[in-house]
């Protein structure tokens, strides 16, 4: 769908956001937002040789219905991206690049990766090599700062910045743009821009105005200089006036205008070059997936079914049982529609060579739920009859992807991946990167160091902020309002509270790229076609440069492969051999039997060391309570031994030794809740119980766990509302 056209005076074009790791502050989100508040409607992004952020920006302007463009400000070897030697090559220039096409963001994306990947050393850096090859579709923008010609005019070197700007112009053509910006308060670089102004005119090339931004507000700046100390280590100086000197916030249209007025041009190119940019990413609209190769030449969706079919007799199930068949045809049906038969076909065959090379492995999640990952030997729990139900697991009514997560033995899980690549290709295989953000804790330990503040001064705070619950990270200001000491020092402690106010600037922001702990994409082409890659800087290994929801659904659309690794497996693995090697006896873990007395009197009398999601004081003492009779107990324990659940185990275990405690709210809970004594345990409870009794679709269920997880009050109270009403509709009275 075409951009409509722009109706702003001035857009800025060289912006950078808080995925300039440690040198800039703003979010993409507060990037669109301040934009749209100032009537710009188009925006760039341009972070320091990466692009990390550029999913989330994307998503951030669109929302905010403002025109996207993805940029890079790149660093340019003083040699070649391969030449490394210390006194050489360690100074760089850089250059601001923005893609005017789909096209262009792709070249990006090359550039960017092989910049990673060849040309790192201190910066990822470029070369005329690489600017020549991935030319096309690029706007180039040489910065009135750090750009070769720029920096050669300071020189007074003119001969050289004609020869740099000959060599752009005669690259780029009409995409070549001279910047300019306007800094009075930094010596000489009013003089510079002038010298920059005189070339453009001798040589006809066209201005454009801009001011390299890395804050929203002026008073930004010292939050911006103690992340840049946070990062070097060193310790700012809070001498200097940091709300009157340098200012690279995020100007106005009016002040942009008004700086420019002996340059209009220059303001009038910001809105042609943002014109002719006009990248359009397709955001959750389908998936890719990797390239399967199915040797009968079947489709991938009979290769499937008839490989489930089979997996029914392997079972020692009967496909003509009417229940069996149903069950079977419909999942198949439901992966069928949806597309994902290669997903399944690709997941069984990294399973089957896991167990083929003696790798312990397993599958947890709410894929139990699907009988045909059953028979095709991807789980190894026969949903049927521990009734859980497959919508749990992909709902026909829900876009999102099937997620299966891998165990794999954690000293042999990278196998598995080695295999992948092996199968696939290595350029088609990655490991997903993942941020890591300054939390509350840790954000003013930072800045009371960077602030050169004692080290008690910073742990003193810190100790007073309460963890947060997973996947609910404490934050600062709620720190206050619920901790009264803190809330003491930050209203009589003039030190405590600059570090505090400036640590809720930076809280939350980018510091670092990781690898997530499981996640791998597998691409049906190169990965640099999709997603920009770098090597892990421990490893070495690649991983993508966005994290797994831009990676993913709510991004470019790479379906995720959670390959995780278990230490347990590990142990497992190695006890086997033991008891091989000790006592001569084989044993196949896939045949323990489920229902062993010993097992179960060993957990009653608490001896649970070394035992997966079952050691821990609190857990064996709540095992030693219930004395477990049936692997369901177990189950049970596991679901309900969680922050909110762990309330429900006394009455579990109350009416598991007396039946008679046993009742339901509704007769029809029964059916739902009869192996839990009448206690809802499990997220399929929730669900199956809005749906039966409260007149749910599978959508509108699952809507409802997701809530029950988020625990959002204001979610969360919509949702009870709607429950009630609907338990009331279909015949349940009020209490």
């Amino acid at each position: 769908m075409p951009y409509p056209k722009l109706t702003s005076d001035f857009v800025h074009l060289h912006v950078h956001s808080m995925y300039s790791l440690l040198n800039a502050v703003p979010t993409p989100k507060e990037l669109a937002a301040t934009a749209k508040a100032d009537s710009q409607d188009a925006l760039a992004i341009t972070d320091a040789g990466a692009l990390y952020g550029a999913i989330d920006f994307y998503k951030a302007c669109t929302k905010e219905e403002i025109k996207p463009i993805i940029g890079l400000d790149a660093f340019l070897a003083p040699r070649t991206r391969f030449d490394k030697e210390v006194n050489i090559d360690r100074p760089r220039s850089r250059l601001v690049l923005l893609a005017k096409t789909f096209k262009g963001y792709q070249n990006l994306i090359q550039l960017v990766t092989d910049s990673n990947l060849n040309g790192f050393y201190y910066r990822p850096r470029l070369d005329e090599e690489l600017l020549a090859k991935y030319k096309e579709d690029l706007v180039c923008i040489i910065p009135s700062f750090a750009g070769e010609v720029a920096q050669a005019l300071k020189d007074i070197n003119p001969d050289k910045a004609a020869e740099r700007l000959d060599w752009y112009r005669n690259t780029f053509g009409e995409n070549c743009y001279l910047e300019i910006s306007h800094h009075p308060e930094i010596f000489d670089h009013e003089e510079n821009q002038k010298r920059i102004i005189d070339l453009a005119n001798k040589t006809e090339t066209p201005l454009v105005a801009a001011h390299d931004v890395y804050y929203l507000k002026p008073g930004d700046r010292l939050a911006r200089e103690t992340m840049i100390k946070i990062q070097s280590g060193g310790v700012v100086d809070t001498t200097a006036d940091h709300d009157g000197g340098e200012n690279f916030s995020f100007t106005t249209q009016a002040e942009m205008k008004k700086w420019f007025a002996d340059t209009p041009e220059a303001i009038n190119n910001t809105v042609k070059i943002a014109e002719q940019c006009n990248v359009e990413i397709e955001i959750g609209t389908h998936w890719y997936f990797p390239n399967y190769i199915i040797e009968s030449g079947k489709t991938p969706d009979d290769e499937l079914k008839d490989m489930a079919y089979k997996g029914v007799a392997w079972r020692k199930h009967d496909i003509t049982d009417k229940v069996i068949k149903e069950r079977i045809d419909y999942e198949l049906e439901v992966i069928k529609n949806k597309g994902y038969s290669t997903y399944f076909l690709a997941v069984g065959d990294l399973l089957r060579e896991a167990r083929e090379r003696g790798i312990y492995t397993t599958i947890r999640g709410s894929v139990a739920g699907s009988y045909a990952t059953y028979v095709l030997g991807i789980t190894n729990v026969d949903p049927l009859e521990y009734k859980l139900p497959f919508e749990r697991f992909l709902n026909p009514e829900r876009p999102s992807a099937p997620d299966i997560d891998m165990d794999f033995a954690d000293n042999r899980r990278d196998e598995i991946i080695e295999y992948a690549k092996e199968k696939y290709g290595a350029d088609k295989v990655a490991q997903i990167g993942t941020f890591g953000t300054m939390m509350a804790k840790a954000a003013v330990r930072d800045v009371a160091r960077a602030l050169g503040h004692s080290y008690s001064t910073g742990d003193r705070i810190s100790k007073l902020i309460p963890l947060g619950a997973q996947g609910f990270p404490m934050t600062i200001d709620r720190a206050i309002e619920i901790e009264p000491e803190l809330a003491e020092l930050y209203k009589k402690d003039a030190e405590s509270r600059e570090v505090i106010d400036l640590a809720k600037q930076i809280e939350g922001r980018v510091r670092h790229l990781g690898v997530h702990a499981a996640g791998v994409v597998i691409a049906p082409e190169p990965l640099n076609q999709f997603v920009p890659i770098q090597p892990d800087s421990k490893t070495g290994k690649s991983i993508t440069q966005y994290e797994m929801h831009s990676v993913g659904e709510d991004g470019v659309g790479l379906l995720k492969f959670d390959f995780l690794g278990i230490k347990n497996l590990a142990i497992l693995a190695d006890a086997v051999k033991r008891v091989k090697k000790i006592r001569n006896i084989d044993i196949d873990i896939e045949d323990i039997p489920l229902d062993d007395q010993t097992t179960f009197d060993m957990l009653a009398r608490g001896e649970t060391m070394g035992l997966f999601q079952l050691n821990g004081t609190g857990m064996t003492s709540f095992l030693k309570q219930l004395k477990p009779t049936t692997i369901h107990d177990i189950n049970a324990m596991v679901a309900l031994y969680r922050p909110g659940p762990m309330e429900m185990i006394p009455q579990y275990i109350e009416r598991k030794h007396n039946p008679t405690l046993v009742s339901y709210l509704d007769p029809r809970l029964e059916e739902i809740l009869d192996r839990s004594y009448g206690v809802i345990t499990y997220q399929d409870d929730v669900m199956m119980t809005s749906i039966k009794l409260a007149g749910y679709s599978w959508l509108e269920a699952d809507k409802l766990r997701k809530a029950m997880g988020k625990k959002v009050p204001e979610i969360m109270a919509a949702e009870k509302e709607k429950l009630f009403n609907g338990f009331i509709e279909h015949g349940m009275t009020e209490a």
